[in-house]
This record gives structure tokens, sequence and C-alpha cells, in this order.
């Protein structure tokens, strides 16, 4: 008979704390797990990463000291990834990014990465994922897809639950509100509080919502749903949005429209906001980075004078066009970025670390393999609505952990 144990997993940024995983390394298999934590547990039996340098097999004393020496000898280097590594990796991480003067990215920086900035500086109210499952009557998926990214966002924290106060659930206590472009697995869940927009229409929608609020009829969209739409936020008890991609990347310099609207649901009613992060520790990366620079994307280690003055850079496509050296960190670049971007990093030097094969370790100088986080190796994250999660690794490996890897190659130099 097979022991379990509960262990965190890191599928998504819910980092779930509830997850049986087997104690025999044979048994393939694990409980209370969604679809998308299982791809990942199962990436413990994909194709493995290996030291390599230049395409040829290496030690990993050769691949670490190789990858020292490309940045250190970068004078515009690139730290790519940081949301799926654990949040003591992310700290040896920046003391590198320091050391060599690199300039600092992840994912977010493109889409949850102004948000985030909003919500850890305080200019937007938010709550944890048990105050949504105690409290909230109203959850608003605009942009965003929890059924798909977050599978188990709805029976955990945000509809199907039944809460401290909310004990009737969805059945009566509990209102799905989605705002999307197409009729996703989500708004498949509550299709008479769906709403459809067009591409780069969030901003029209969001002023139709200010419109009604304030009593006006609204000048987009069908206006007895407008006003409907209304009604329901106005008789919320308590109410959490959820802002995705969608919704972020329409709004891109308007951010303030959301702040306005928070400010004015919050007049009438209750209402928080909740990002909904890519990588399981994209929040902890996030807040390292302001508490050391005040900036929560795109920052680079440049010197002055012997003295480190962090700046936000203009864009990842232009850090990316200056970059003379690409260190990949539990990330695949030239396959998730947009394709000039991708292009630039494909031409300079690139060191990866990872834990499986990916197209931009098939494209590195040096790849050095390391444990996955969270399933081989330990630490801490901090979950998408900002709490802290243990880490505790139930496999037992060779492989170092990222923090490992880059405390070497900081020693290396």
């Amino acid at each position: 008979m097979t022991d379990y144990n509960y262990k965190s997993c890191t599928g998504c940024a819910l980092i779930c704390e509830d997850i049986l995983y087997p104690d025999k390394e044979a048994v393939p298999q694990a409980r209370n797990i969604c679809r998308k934590g299982q791809a990942h547990y199962q990436s413990l039996f994909a194709e493995r990463t290996k030291p390599m340098i230049e395409g040829r097999d290496a030690s990993l004393d050769q691949a670490i000291a190789r990858a020292a020496e490309i940045l250190k000898d970068a004078k515009s280097p690139l730290i790519y990834g940081w949301s799926n590594s654990s949040s003591e990796a992310q700290a040896v991480g920046m003391d590198l990014a320091e050391r060599i003067g690199a300039t600092v990215d992840d994912p977010s920086t493109y889409c949850e990465g102004l948000f985030m900035e909003m919500v850890l500086a305080g200019k937007v109210p938010s709550c944890t994922l048990d105050d949504v499952r105690n409290y909230a009557d109203t959850s608003m998926f605009w942009g965003s897809d929890p059924s798909s990214s977050q599978p188990r966002h709805l029976s955990r924290f945000s509809y199907f639950p039944r809460g401290e106060k909310r004990q009737k659930s969805y059945e009566e206590e509990r209102t799905c509100i989605v705002v999307d472009v197409r009729e996703s697995p989500t708004a498949r869940l509550c299709p008479n509080t769906t709403y459809r927009v067009g591409p780069g229409e969030d901003v029209q929608f969001l002023e139709a919502i200010l419109n009604v609020l304030e009593g006006k009829i609204p000048k987009f969209g069908d206006k007895k749903k407008m006003i409907e739409l209304g009604s329901v936020l106005k008789k919320t008890e308590y109410g959490v949005i959820f802002p995705g991609r969608g919704l972020l990347q329409s709004l891109q310099d308007k951010m303030e429209l959301f702040s306005d609207l928070m400010a004015r649901l919050n007049e009438v009613s209750t209402f928080k906001a909740v990002p909904v992060a890519g990588g399981f520790n994209t929040r902890g990366f996030n807040q390292l980075l302001l508490d050391r620079t005040g900036y929560v994307k795109g920052v680079s280690f440049q010197q002055d004078n012997g003295k480190i003055i962090p700046r936000p850079e203009d864009s990842l496509a232009g850090a990316a066009k200056r970059a003379d050296a690409l260190l990949a960190l539990g990330s695949d670049p030239l396959a998730e970025l947009p394709v000039g971007v991708a292009r630039a990093l494909a031409k300079v030097p690139i060191v990866v670390i990872d834990s499986c094969r990916s197209i931009t370790s098939d494209a590195a100088r040096v790849v050095i393999p390391s444990a996955i986080s969270g399933l081989e190796s330990g630490g801490t994250a901090v979950r998408t609505d900002g709490m802290k999660v243990s880490l505790e690794p139930f496999m037992k490996t060779d492989r170092l952990a990222e923090e490992q890897i880059l405390t070497r190659i900081l020693e290396a130099m």
C-alpha cells in the first residue's frame, strides 16, 4: 500500500497545499491534483536537461564555470525568468544581477506586472483567496479564465466552496461574472452573467460600468444588460475582481481607469482585486524586486561611478536589443516572448538553468540542469494573493536546486 503525504503544488500561482504525493518514487501518481498540476508533476518523467556546453556533453562543474565566464564578460547581460523559481533562488539571482550589472525581468512585464505594482503599492485594495472563499458573494473574472489557468480556483476559493459566511455556495450565495472576448470554459459556467467584448474594447466596457454606477445611460454594449450588471455590482456585499491578461494588455497605459472603477465600487459596496499570476512565484519576484529597487519589473543594475543605481528600463524589448548575454532561469523565453524579442535574444550567448529540455535550452551555449522547485527542491514562494507558502520536496534527486547553482556561479566569478 502506498503512503501519501500532503505537499504543495507549484503547477500554478495558487500553490495548493493539500496535494497528496506518494512517498514511493516509483509510483507516478498524486491525489487532489488538477490537470495542470498533474502535467507539472509529469515533468518529473519528461526529457530532462543535462550539463552541456556548445551542444556537447560536459560536467556540471564545467558548465557552471563556463556560465560564469559568459556572464562576467558581458557588458549588458539580461537575466530573464524568475517566476518559476523559489524565493531563495530569486534572492541569490538578484545578488548575481547586482554583481554583473544585469537587467532583470520576468513574463509579467507584458501583462500583470503593471497591476501587481498597483496592488503592492496599495493603490488597489486587495485580499487573500481565503477571504474570497469566506466572504465573497460576487467574483468577476475579467480577461481571465481560471478554469484553464488555475483549475482549482473556482472549487477552492471563488465559486463552489462553502466558506465561513457563504455556506450556501454558488447555489444561492455566490455570483460569477465573466468578461471576455470568447466563450471560455469559465464563461460556460455562468452564461447569464457573461459579457462578451471585442479585442481592445475593455476600456469602453469599463467606462460603461462607471456610467451605470453614476446613474447614466451607458454608451457601450447592450444597455439593458449593462444596467443589470451595474445593479448586481451595487447589491454586492463583498466583491472581488480577478483581472487577467486580456484586461491588463487592453488597458496598458490607462490603468488609472481600473483604480477609478475600484474607488467607485467601494463607495457603494466592498470590492477587492486579486492578481491572476502566471508562474507559481511571480508575485514573489515582483515583491522582492520592489523591496530591493522600488520597481516590480524591468530593472537594470548598471553601475555609475562604482555605485549600483537600479533604474527601470523602457521595455524588455529594449533590454533584449542591448543584451550581449542572456541567463534564462526556469523559463523558455525563445518560445514565450514576442517574435522580435526572441529573435534578438537568440543572437546572443545564452545560459539556461532549467529542469527540462526546451526551445531555449536547445539554442543555449551552456545548459545547467536543475531540480524542479517544489517537487525535487524546497524553499518558499508567494501565492498570487501574497500569502507565503513553504515548499517541501518529496522526490530525491542528485540535481542541484537553482539557489545552489546560482550561488556556485557567484562563487566562480
